[in-house]
C-alpha cells in the first residue's frame, strides 16, 4: 500500500497545490487518500481553503471533491 504524502493539515502559505478557475483559488491544504485510492473514488475529497470574488478577499476553509476542483481549474503550483 503507498503512503499519503499530503496527509498532514499545513498552513495556507505551504499549500500542496494551488488550483486556479473561474475567478476561484483553492489552496490543497490536506488529501485524505493516496493518488491512487484517490483515482478509483469518484467522491475523494481535499481539505481547501478558497478564495473567490464572494469571499471578499479572505479564505473559507471546507472539504471539496477533487472533482470540482480538477474539472474547472487548473493548476498552477
Amino acid at each position: 500500500m503507498t503512503k499519503n504524502p499530503c496527509s498532514k493539515t499545513v498552513k495556507v502559505e505551504n499549500a500542496y497545490e494551488i488550483w486556479e478557475g473561474g475567478g476561484f483559488t483553492w489552496h490543497v491544504l490536506k488529501k485524505y487518500q493516496s493518488p491512487e485510492k484517490e483515482a478509483q473514488n469518484p467522491y475523494a475529497r481535499w481539505f481547501c481553503a478558497c478564495k473567490s470574488p464572494f469571499t471578499y478577499g479572505s479564505y473559507e476553509y471546507g472539504d471539496t471533491y477533487v472533482k470540482d476542483v480538477t474539472n474547472y481549474a487548473v493548476r498552477i503550483k
